[in-house]
């Protein structure tokens, strides 16, 4: 018997309509959306309103600590729709000893390796599958460096929906075989993830199939939000001076950002905002050459090339919400090059026991970067608790 009331009692939902991430043009929700007419993300609205007159945080910490807790503020209206396959809510882990050679200070690491699949790419994936599932979708696709493939393989199977994964080339066997464990057909491509993406849009036409790539779609934004959910209730309320944040296509950062106005819209938060760092690799750093430019917008970074593959996205197609939310915040867009990740890495695992991911790595690089510390006294006061967002952990047969 499922015990677990978040996933079998109906709760009142408020989900009004869809809007153009760019032109501010309205979709009617409850029915399956890909980009705008401007060829821009969807983002879920609600009726916050509604919303603050409904659920209290009394309320809200009765029940089981698990991503489906904040059903209120997610698009899924009937349980029967949801998929699950356990979406516990990670920990915050401090790292002691790391930090100190920095000058001390609270610095926490949000543990997404606790998720099903292993990775914060479970989030996403588990919206997007579940509003698949309530509009009678029967085949998805995405391109993936390997995490999000795994999770929409994973999601996709517990839901009897037809999944096809398109990898690079040099995707590691491990990722590739996960995938196909779980049920997908997985490619590899010869090119990157966003030749990848090109074949998904291609295939549509042929295939019949729904495209859920990195915010092709408006829902994966939506299970990604409750990163930045958990971290407030987590925090008592406050939120992080800093929150770093490894970023390829940066659906994270963005829903992050999208959860802190919701929550204060609500009520349940003040109008204080961490200050939002994309981190990037030095061989993949599109955002960072946008954002020192002054620019709005992020062309395609060539050549692109990183340990870190989960970010090695040459051209994100919310590089606006990106840079947007990073102004907005009074953050920066940084790079790390490989050989900082590396050390990173060893440092934080050696130091704090934490195996972190090349990617959760470079968030450690960019807090240990005389750069950063610039950039950051230069916007005002010293960072007293900073969040590094690691995304998954190290898998043991994993390579550099």
């Amino acid at each position: 018997m499922n015990i677990n009331a978040n996933l079998t009692t109906e709760r009142p939902t408020f989900v009004t309509h869809l809007e153009c991430s760019w032109t501010g043009e309205i979709y009617e929700a409850d029915r399956p959306h890909n980009l705008s007419r401007a060829g821009k993300p969807l983002l879920v609205r609600y009726d916050l309103d509604g919303i603050r007159g409904s659920l209290s945080k009394e309320a809200l910490a009765a029940r089981p600590d698990d991503l489906w807790r904040w059903r209120e503020l997610l698009p899924v209206r009937r349980v029967a729709d949801i998929v699950s396959l356990g979406e516990a809510a990670t920990p915050l882990i401090p790292l002691t000893w790391s930090v100190q050679e920095l000058g001390g200070g609270e610095v926490l690491v949000k543990d997404e390796g606790r998720l099903p699949t292993g990775s914060f790419k479970a989030r996403g994936l588990v919206m997007a599958v579940s509003m698949a599932k309530t509009f009678g979708i029967k085949h998805l696709a995405m391109p993936s460096n390997g995490n999000a493939g795994a999770a929409l393989a994973a999601y996709a199977s517990r839901a009897g929906i037809r999944a096809t994964v398109f990898c690079p080339e040099d995707t590691p066997e491990i990722n590739l075989s996960e995938i196909a464990f779980q049920g997908a057909a997985v490619y590899r491509v010869n090119g990157l993830i966003d030749d990848c993406g090109k074949l998904v849009g291609q295939g549509r036409e042929v295939t019949g199939w729904f495209d859920v790539s990195t915010l092709k779609e408006p829902y994966r934004i939506e299970g990604k939000k409750t990163m930045g959910l958990e971290l407030a209730e987590q925090l008592g309320w406050e939120l992080p001076d800093v929150i770093f944040y490894p970023t390829g296509g940066g659906t994270g950062l963005i829903g992050m950002w999208k959860a802190f106005a919701e929550l204060e819209a609500i009520g349940f938060i003040g109008s204080k905002r961490p200050r939002m760092v994309a981190v990037q690799a030095a061989g993949c750093a599109p955002m960072v050459r946008a954002f020192e430019a002054g620019d709005k917008t992020a062309v395609r970074w060539e050549g692109a090339h990183t340990m870190a593959s989960g970010i090695r996205v040459p051209q994100a197609l919310g590089d606006f919400l990106i840079l947007r939310a990073v102004r907005e915040s009074g953050g920066f867009a940084i790079a790390v090059p490989d050989e900082a990740i590396m050390a990173a890495v060893e440092s934080v695992a050696r130091s704090d026991g934490l195996l972190l991911s090349p990617e959760g790595g470079a968030t450690f690089a960019g807090l240990a970067s005389r750069k950063w510390r610039a950039l950051y006294e230069a916007g005002g006061s010293p960072c007293r608790r900073p969040v590094l967002r690691e995304s998954f952990r190290m898998r043991p047969s994993a390579s550099f």
